[in-house]
C-alpha cells in the first residue's frame, strides 16, 4: 500500500514540475534579452520614429527616459527638467510621435491631481535634456468616495493614446474585489481635466494581483488594442467608437507567473513586453507575434456580457 502511495505522489510530482516547467518554457522562449539593472522596474516603454526602444522606472527613480540597445544595455539617458517621478507608470505616443509619460500611480488612492508628461519623440531630442508640457487630471467625485477604498478603480498604469485624447486603463483595488478595469478619457494637451468614464472590462475576480493591468498599447494602425496583465495579452479589435471594450477580445496565455509591467507594439503584429527581476526570475524583454498565437497557441476566445 505504501509502495503504491508513493509511486501515486511521486507521479504526481512529475506531472507537476511538467507543468511548471512548460509554464516557465511558454514565458522564455519569447525572451529577446535581459534588460540593464539600471532600469529594473520598467512600467513604460515605447519605441521612436526610427525604432529605437525607450523606457522609463517605476517612481523612486529620477526623471528620466532610457534607450536600450538589442542587448537591454542603456546607450542613452534624458531627463525631463521640470518632472518629478512621483508614480510613472506607462508610456504612449501620438501620431506625430510625440510621448506621454503617466505619472498616475495612485496606490493609496490619496492623490487628488494625477500628472501626465509630454513632451517630442526623443529621436528630436539633441541634449541630455528637456522640458514637457504638463497635464493634470483627477476622477469624477462620486457621492460615496468619502474613504479612499471607494476609489477603488482611481490607481493606473495603462493608458493609449487615440484619436486627439488619452485614455485610462485602471488598476482595480475594489473590496469586495470585482475585477473591473475602468476605462476613463482625458485630453491630450496642458489643461486640468476631469476623467470621463466610458465603460469596463472584467479579467478576472480571484486573485487581484493576477487580474491588475499593468500597461497598455495601440497599434500603429490604431485597430488592436493590447492590456496586459502578469499572466495574461487581453487583445482587443474592432471596437466601436472609443469604447475599447465593445469589439473582440482575445486572451493570450504568456505562461509562468511573473511580474509584467510594461509592452508596447513593434508593428501591427508584433509586441514586446517586459518584467521585472525577482529571485532569479524575469528581468527581461519578450518579443510575441499575433500571427503565429493565431496559428498555433489556441488563443481563447472571451466572451463578455
Amino acid at each position: 500500500m505504501k509502495t503504491k502511495i508513493a509511486t501515486t505522489f511521486a507521479l504526481l510530482l512529475v506531472i507537476v514540475f511538467c507543468f511548471i516547467g512548460f509554464r516557465v518554457y511558454k514565458l522564455y522562449h519569447n525572451k529577446i534579452t535581459s534588460i540593464a539593472p539600471e532600469v529594473n522596474e520598467i512600467s513604460g516603454a515605447e519605441f521612436d520614429k526610427h525604432g529605437n526602444f525607450w523606457a522609463i522606472n517605476d517612481g523612486g527613480d529620477g526623471p528620466l527616459l532610457y534607450h536600450l540597445n538589442r542587448q537591454g544595455e542603456i546607450v542613452r539617458t534624458i531627463e525631463i527638467t521640470n518632472a518629478l517621478n512621483k508614480d510613472w507608470e506607462d508610456m504612449t505616443q501620438n501620431s506625430f510621435g510625440h510621448f506621454f509619460i503617466g505619472d498616475f500611480g495612485n496606490n493609496s488612492r490619496q492623490r487628488t491631481w494625477l500628472t501626465v508628461y509630454k513632451i517630442e519623440n526623443p529621436i528630436d531630442i539633441k541634449t541630455a535634456t528637456t522640458t514637457a508640457e504638463i497635464i493634470k487630471f483627477k476622477y469624477p467625485i462620486l457621492p460615496d468616495a468619502i474613504h479612499p477604498e471607494s476609489n477603488g478603480n482611481h490607481d493606473v498604469e495603462a493608458f493609449v493614446y487615440y484619436q486627439n485624447s488619452l485614455y485610462l486603463f485602471t488598476k482595480n483595488r475594489t473590496k469586495p474585489f470585482d475585477g473591473k478595469t475602468h476605462l476613463f478619457r482625458i485630453g491630450d494637451h496642458a489643461d486640468n481635466y476631469e476623467a470621463k468614464y466610458i465603460s469596463s472590462f472584467v479579467t478576472c475576480t480571484y486573485i487581484k494581483e493576477l487580474c491588475w493591468i499593468t500597461s497598455a498599447a495601440l497599434s500603429p494602425d490604431r485597430k488592436k488594442l493590447a492590456l496586459l496583465d502578469h499572466r495574461t495579452i487581453w487583445l482587443f479589435e474592432q471596437w466601436q467608437g472609443n469604447d475599447f471594450f465593445s469589439g473582440k477580445v482575445r486572451k493570450i496565455d504568456l505562461g509562468v507567473i511573473t511580474q509584467k509591467e510594461s509592452l508596447t507594439f513593434v508593428d501591427n503584429n508584433t509586441l514586446v513586453f517586459t518584467d521585472e527581476a525577482f529571485k532569479g526570475i524575469g528581468g527581461n524583454a519578450y518579443l510575441i507575434s499575433l500571427d503565429e498565437q493565431s496559428a498555433t497557441d489556441k488563443i481563447d476566445a472571451v466572451k463578455q456580457d
